[in-house]
């Protein structure tokens, strides 16, 4: 089976163009262009700080099946761990010393950094060895079809890139 290849896109024909347009997600499904991680540097010195960190786990979350592990922040009045009684078997608070490096803030797990496109002008801007690209919530199937072929021709990381063959239900 031969795999769809993004870069390619440009080369192909109108009819081949169409065809890909009505198979919509499942080229996307079948289609995993490996690439290098771009910024390896800054990603890995997110992990590294991320090591020192505690696991921030919901208060009382061992003790009840019910409570789900992740993070609440707790609100009681005379709760042990907002009283900062931590160091007492107890996981510490979630602080602000406690966040990743500044050189990968809006950095996605790919090393690209993750932009929002609601129209084709937003793409003139944007450098596709360095910039992800992410469809707006509010970006319908039309355009998004139209920003899609525009941004697989520069070769953009897409990292939502799902293309329905029918409208929405609305």
């Amino acid at each position: 089976m031969r795999y769809f290849d993004p870069t390619q896109f440009s080369l192909l024909s109108l009819s081949q163009k169409m065809i890909f347009f009505n198979l919509g997600t499942y080229l996307f499904k079948i289609s995993r262009v490996n690439l290098m991680p771009i910024n390896k540097e800054k990603l890995a010195k997110r992990e590294e700080i991320k090591g020192h960190n505690p696991d921030f786990v919901r208060p009382e979350s061992w003790r009840y099946v019910r409570l789900q592990t992740n993070w609440r922040k707790p609100k009681g009045v005379d709760h042990h761990q907002r009283k900062l009684k931590g160091g007492r078997g107890r996981p510490g608070l979630v602080k602000v010393g406690y966040g990743g490096p500044k050189i990968a803030k809006g950095l996605h797990p790919s090393g690209y950094t993750d932009n929002l496109v609601y129209k084709l002008s937003d793409l003139e801007n944007l450098n596709p060895k360095t910039d992800g690209i992410r469809f707006g919530h509010g970006v319908g199937t039309k355009k998004r079809k139209e920003i899609l072929v525009k941004a697989l021709e520069s070769k953009f990381k897409i990292f939502n890139a799902r293309v329905r063959t029918v409208g929405s239900k609305s």
